[in-house]
């Protein structure tokens, strides 16, 4: 039930019901306080659920099932290591020490129930001095509750004797609650006060110790889990959801909850991974969009669409991841109602946020990934971000990467981002070759295999007889691909109307062009 509330917040002030199984035989699975004053019971059929007016039904969803009990793992996980998995709904950690940290027993429990409640449950929270102690506690009085060390049984008494079966799984357990209600046993301490021996006579050592449940008392240890981290959030919709703008509702709610996971377990978010599941089986293509390049796979004919964000830097921010989420699915939509929405993060050290006091002024990372999401979105994915020259022989080859900031260390700078840098004055001359964009087309006459005079397609643009020519040097590459290059590179001196001027020549052999590559200054 509380998987369901929490993805849906707005149904916890009406009558709810959780139904399982296959059409037609759907059953009543839990319902909530409304929906059991309404006349709503387990194991009702679906059809008799709908009877009852202003009830909302929901089906079981056991991947939102298992996103919120990891989300209630982590809640107890950030106060305390030691963390025992009793059940789905259930949890047992030890907070001994913690007074040191936080405070009084009843501020350390007020914590918690806090904390659940900002990832979204609604949770009955209780400390006692031994575990049957707390569990009952839990069990049976709501919101938060302190059980004084030596009054386990002064405060568990006024509990109703059904507290003591719920976590049972014995066979004879509906045995012995029929036995107490005959001989009138309807709390803990009527149960408490009855003879130990005469009691033990009748019920043999099963009744000996509910007894001394009833009685807070018992030697039960607590045994420690040790959970992976995993944070994931799942919701199976009621409806298909077909634009954009209800979807951004849902993740924003996901994403809340995932940031308040991730901030009670000091963790930031390093990557965001979107799974739709679509209404159709359309074909499609689940894409990764890692470093800012997106790589299609293959074909996948089932109905799932992924998509996955890495950041630059570990981040901690909903509202930046909704909208980056917003401008990939806005650039690459999936192409079909979906019908539930799969979001997981992968956890990351958070980044360290001193700075030194020489390092230039530069805009937060959270904003500068929107601002190159939105870029992307304009000019097209793969087509925003820092240049690389790729290591090949082809000139001038390189690819778009995603921009991501320079680590400093001992707060100093890397020398190219936001100061250069320093080196020896020296008297030698560079030449430098200014590269033509787009390179300019020329007509090459020759003489003796060498270029003696070159003149530009376009008439006055370039034009003159060849001084000096030194050359061939032949390139080439990728001959096993489409795009393969073979050509040869010359330099020259042109004798034109302002004097002589030094070009870089090239001779495409695949196309048989000539160009001209840049001038030298």
């Amino acid at each position: 039930m509380e998987a369901i509330l929490r993805a849906e917040p707005e149904l916890r002030s009406k009558v709810v019901a959780v139904v399982d199984g296959k059409p037609p035989l759907e059953k009543v699975l839990a319902a909530n306080e409304d929906a059991g004053r309404a006349g709503i019971s387990t194991g009702m059929t679906k059809l008799q659920a709908e009877l009852c007016d202003g009830i909302e039904l929901r089906d079981r969803s056991e991947l939102q099932e298992a996103a919120a009990h990891q989300a209630l793992l982590d809640c107890a996980q950030s106060f305390s290591p030691r963390v025992e998995d009793v059940a789905p709904d259930t949890l047992l950690l030890d907070v001994s020490g913690l007074e040191k940290l936080v405070g009084p027993l009843m501020k350390i429990a007020r914590e918690i129930s806090r904390r659940a409640t900002d990832v979204g449950f609604g949770t009955n929270v209780a400390v006692a001095s031994t575990l049957e102690a707390a569990l009952l506690a839990a069990n049976g009085f709501s919101g938060v509750t302190v059980v004084p060390d030596g009054k386990e049984a002064e405060v568990l008494g006024s509990l109703p004797i059904d507290v003591l079966f719920t976590r049972e799984a014995y066979s004879d357990s509906e045995e012995f609650l029929e036995t107490f209600r005959r001989w009138g046993i309807r709390k803990f301490r009527e149960l408490a006060a009855l003879p130990k021996i005469e009691l033990t006579e009748r019920l043999g050592q099963r009744g000996l110790d509910l007894q001394k449940m009833a009685c807070g008392s018992g030697t039960r240890n607590l045994v420690p889990s040790d959970s992976p981290l995993v944070f994931e959030e799942a919701m199976e919709l009621e409806y298909p959801i077909v634009l954009l703008e209800p979807l951004a509702f849902v993740l924003n709610r996901m994403l809340e909850h995932l940031c308040a996971r991730l901030q009670g377990r000091a963790l930031a978010a390093q990557e965001l991974q979107l799974e739709l599941t679509l209404e159709n089986g359309r074909q499609s293509h689940p894409v990764s969009l890692t470093n800012g390049e997106t790589k299609a796979g293959q074909p996948d004919y089932s109905n799932i669409f992924q998509r996955t964000i890495r950041l630059p830097v570990p981040m901690l921010d909903a509202k930046t991841f909704l909208k980056l989420l917003q401008l990939d699915l806005k650039s690459n939509p999936p192409g079909a109602p979906v019908v539930k929405v799969h979001l997981r993060i992968e956890p990351a050290k958070p980044r360290p946020a001193q700075n030194g006091l020489f390092i230039p002024a530069s805009p937060e990372p959270e904003k500068l990934e929107l601002t190159l999401a939105r870029i992307s979105g304009i000019v097209g994915e793969g087509r925003a971000g820092s240049p690389v020259m790729l290591d090949t022989h082809r000139r001038e080859a390189f690819e778009i990467r995603h921009f991501a900031p320079t680590s400093c260390s001992n707060g100093r700078p890397a020398a190219g981002r936001g100061r250069p840098a320093l080196h020896n004055q020296t008297n030698e001359i560079v030449t430098a070759l200014r590269i033509f964009r787009p390179p300019i087309a020329v007509r090459v006459s020759h003489r003796n295999g060498r270029p003696s005079h070159v003149m530009s397609r376009k008439r006055r643009q370039i034009s003159g007889e060849v001084l000096w020519a030194a050359g061939p040097w032949r390139s080439s590459g990728d001959w096993w691909e489409q795009d393969a290059w073979i050509r040869d590179e010359w330099d020259i001196a042109l004798q034109e109307q302002n004097g002589i001027v030094l070009y870089r020549l090239i001779h495409d052999l695949l196309t048989s062009e000539w160009l001209l590559q840049g001038g030298y200054d």
